[in-house]
């Protein structure tokens, strides 16, 4: 029944359309076509630029987080392929590492947990010193406590730090 409808409607409008003058035929089919591209531009074609210059936009930026991201798993894995260390060699190489801390820290080591205290120790110093001791003596923090000293110009840190030691 809808099929008879719609053979009914399609020949009213092709009735129609044999009764308009070629000029305004021309000028409904202008109007459609007008109509067509606008939305083939507004649904097809605009958005799929849009995301095509984004996407160049932030290709530099992605390429930096992908060579970022490289030298982290090749740092990883380099760590991963050092031989463990005993207890007493993770110990010698932390408390030669505590110099880079300056005056401001404090060692102590208990059992197999290694405390180190912080007071006004500097940022960059206090950063030099997790890397140093990551490679080095191999430790972890496993345990990290710091709160950004307000009082001092260039940015310092105090709190604590605890290590756990290799087992004896």
């Amino acid at each position: 029944m809808s099929a008879t409808k719609n053979k009914t409607a399609l020949s009213g409008l092709a009735e129609r359309w044999g009764l308009l003058a070629p000029r305004e035929r021309w000028a409904l089919g202008s109007a459609g076509t007008l109509i067509f591209a606008a939305l083939l531009w507004w649904i097809g074609i605009s958005p799929a630029l849009k995301q095509l210059r984004q996407a160049s936009e932030a290709t530099p930026q992605l390429d930096a987080q992908l060579q970022l991201m490289r030298a982290q798993a090749s740092e990883a894995t380099t760590l991963k392929a050092q031989r463990a260390l005993s207890y007493d060699e993770s110990l010698r190489s932390l408390e030669g590492s505590m110099k880079t801390l300056g005056t401001g820290a404090s060692l102590n080591v208990s059992d197999a947990r290694a405390s180190i205290t912080l007071r006004a120790v500097n940022g960059d110093a206090l950063a030099a010193w997790l890397a140093q001791v990551r490679s080095n003596a191999r430790l972890v923090p496993s345990e990290l406590r710091l709160k950004k000293n307000a009082t001092a110009t260039p940015t310092s840190w105090d709190g604590s730090v605890v290590l756990n030691l290799p087992a004896r």
